[in-house]
């Protein structure tokens, strides 16, 4: 578990500190143009991905307890896969996916008690009034925006013809990127990733 260790402590240093920094140095809307491809742009994410919301503060809870469930389920794998010694791939890639997941989690459930309010003012560390939130009623912090194209489509496409297009839409953070080159080595590797656990029937049955 030595490798999956350091990638998941790398992934959560980096994530944690860097929303932290947002968190304590931006208001939500602020925005910093590193390029015209690349800007820092602080949002919050409240709910599922993209900014998805279902059934109010319930929804939220669910769906906080739903991840957390999610995560350890991802961890037996991990330490199964562990206990396998599989091959290194299928060690990072299910770290990365445990890491990012895991990050995401830490934003649900503690930065609503950790953080003031960041509407049009920067957030205060733990406010003497108080967080903005409950416990797993946090919002998760997002950063990283591509808008790789900028422009309006041709007139001749059909339904969106002469529409403003913008390529590439969502707001993103360290956490979501991990799980998604997580996600991406698994699909790339799938036989090597899945190979242990095909063998065992097998096994069992010779």
């Amino acid at each position: 578990m030595k490798r999956a260790s350091l990638i998941i402590l790398a992934v959560l240093l980096a994530d944690q500190i860097l929303k932290i920094w947002i968190k304590t140095h931006m208001f939500i809307g602020q925005e910093y143009e590193i390029a015209d491809w690349f800007i820092i742009h602080f949002t919050e994410n409240p709910g599922m991905a993209f900014g998805l919301e279902f059934g109010g503060n319930w929804g939220k809870l669910a769906l906080s307890v739903f991840r957390i469930i999610t995560v350890g389920v991802i961890f037996i794998w991990l330490k199964r896969l562990a206990e396998q010694n599989a091959k290194p791939i299928a060690i990072v890639s299910v770290s990365l996916i445990f890491a990012g997941a895991l990050g995401n989690i830490l934003d649900s459930a503690f930065y609503g008690l950790l953080f003031s309010e960041s509407n049009s003012q920067v957030a205060t560390f733990l406010p003497p009034e108080g967080g903005y939130a409950g416990f797993l009623h946090g919002h998760v912090v997002d950063m990283f925006y591509f808008p790789l194209f900028r422009g309006y489509l041709p007139e001749w496409l059909p339904f969106w013809g002469g529409d403003y297009f913008i390529f590439f839409r969502p707001i993103f953070n360290l956490a979501d990127a991990s799980i998604s080159v997580g996600v991406g080595l698994l699909l790339l590797f799938q036989k090597t990733v899945f190979a242990a656990d095909k063998k065992e029937p097998q096994e069992a049955t010779s």
